[in-house]
């Protein structure tokens, strides 16, 4: 009797471990299919970002900016394939600031496959800010350099165990960025900027006095769509970036789409409110800027927010983009076509910092203003400002030696006439020819 309990009792603990390894097993299956699936809809917010810049600036251009996206994902694709993941991901080779696995190195297909879509994003975000008026040879070199080095070897500084989460150094606490509003926006954001002033501002942008003129976009259906797409994309984006599903995973990327969802509601609200104040009518570029603020605000801290706390994020984002938006065009005078530094750049920046305010780990507060003191607002500090720091540095030495070499600026001629043919030879709206008063 006692050997036949015992038989028992090691038969159920046998059918218990397989048992177990069968839900582990299809966790990780239902995990790799998640990101597969998340990175098909980050996959899609190149067409929502081809809409939202075509729409937003000059008809003439169209073409460029369509020819500009499909080269982000294109070059983007290949060269994280190629050298960009192993900056990212490798082995260690500099005390967290730089890693290397070898070339074509991977640690999966989901896996690689869902970071590059992120890498080719950020390259995205410097094509709205210089529309109109570069060389689209020259925007190739820059997509590549940003895809290769710039944006890899920076995001291994928090995603790969870099020295952003080492705590045994300078770090308080480890910096956090679950999506990547520094990592991925305002890397990108900060580089926008960089260019928009390298390249100039569009013809006809200033007076003489330094007035700044509105040059609007030519289609705002197209530009709304676009934002819509984005906001579609943004819960494979963030959502995703929980790298898992299955139990606590499915819990945590559910809550992690739906505080996506209420911050970039919060948003658009916030610029439209702010915005009617200020114009007297509510405008509809700023509240779709709006809601990609708040998007943007929220993809850093979006595994680490409450659903109020997601809200206030967003909102202030949203608020914060209007003003960002006017101080960028008519105090720094630097012309940014579809406001990108200051949704990605600036909202990128406060989505970083606002998790040391009022940020969570599951119900315990991390922030200044949730008991959790100030370690962790101090590390969201440093993380932010050291990825200023490299965005700008690197950029500007990339594309100053872009500009002293071959250029960074098509010609007069070419930018009156529209990119579109100057560049391209075609035209996005067969049958019209396009002709634009350069006010």
């Amino acid at each position: 009797m006692k050997n036949l309990f015992l038989t028992l009792i090691q038969d159920s603990s046998d059918t218990a471990a397989e048992l177990a390894k069968q839900v582990a097993q299809i966790n990780g299956d239902m995990g790799m299919l998640w990101m597969l699936i998340s990175g098909i809809l980050v996959f899609l917010m190149q067409a929502g970002f081809t809409l939202v810049e075509a729409g937003m600036t000059r008809s003439k251009n169209v073409v460029n900016i369509a020819m500009k996206n499909a080269l982000d994902i294109a070059v983007g694709s290949l060269v994280f394939w190629f050298v960009g993941y192993s900056l990212m991901y490798g082995t260690d080779v500099a005390g967290g600031f730089f890693h290397f696995g070898g070339f074509m190195f991977n640690q999966g297909p989901a896996d690689l496959f869902f970071q590059t879509v992120f890498c080719a994003t950020t390259a995205t975000i410097v094509s709205g800010a210089i529309a109109g008026r570069t060389k689209y040879s020259t925007y190739i070199i820059f997509s590549i350099v940003l895809t290769a080095i710039i944006y890899p070897i920076a995001g291994g500084w928090e995603w790969n165990g870099g020295w952003l989460n080492n705590t045994e150094g300078i770090m308080p606490a480890e910096f956090i960025d679950f999506a990547g509003s520094s990592i991925v926006h305002a890397v990108g954001g900060w580089a926008a900027l960089v260019a928009a002033f390298l390249v100039g501002p569009r013809l006809g942008k200033y007076t003489a006095d330094g007035k700044a003129v509105s040059i609007p976009g030519h289609n705002k259906l197209l530009a709304t769509l676009g934002v819509f797409i984005l906001w579609f994309g943004w819960f494979g984006f963030n959502g995703g970036s929980q790298l898992a599903w299955g139990g606590d995973d499915a819990v945590g990327a559910s809550m992690v789409v739906l505080v996506t969802n209420l911050a970039a509601s919060a948003g658009a609200l916030g610029a439209l409110f702010i915005s009617w104040i200020k114009y007297k009518k509510p405008n509809l570029d700023m509240t779709l800027n709006g809601a990609l603020a708040g998007l943007v605000s929220i993809t850093a801290g979006c595994g680490n927010m409450s659903e109020g706390g997601a809200i206030m994020a967003g909102l202030i984002g949203g608020i914060i983009v209007v003003f960002a938006m006017e101080f960028v065009e008519q105090k720094l005078k630097i012309d940014d076509a579809v406001g990108a530094f200051s949704v990605h750049g600036v909202a990128g920046a406060w989505g970083t910092l606002v998790i040391g305010l009022w940020g969570v780990n599951g119900d315990t507060g991390i922030g200044l203003f949730n008991g959790g003191g100030s370690d962790q607002f101090l590390a969201q500090l440093i993380g932010t400002l050291s990825y200023a720091v490299w965005a700008v540095g690197m950029s500007f030495i990339f594309l100053l030696i872009l500009k002293k070499t071959i250029g960074l600026r098509v010609t007069e001629k070419e930018e009156i006439e529209g990119l579109d043919l100057s560049e391209h030879g075609a035209l996005a709206y067969p049958g019209k020819r396009q002709r634009e008063v350069e006010d």
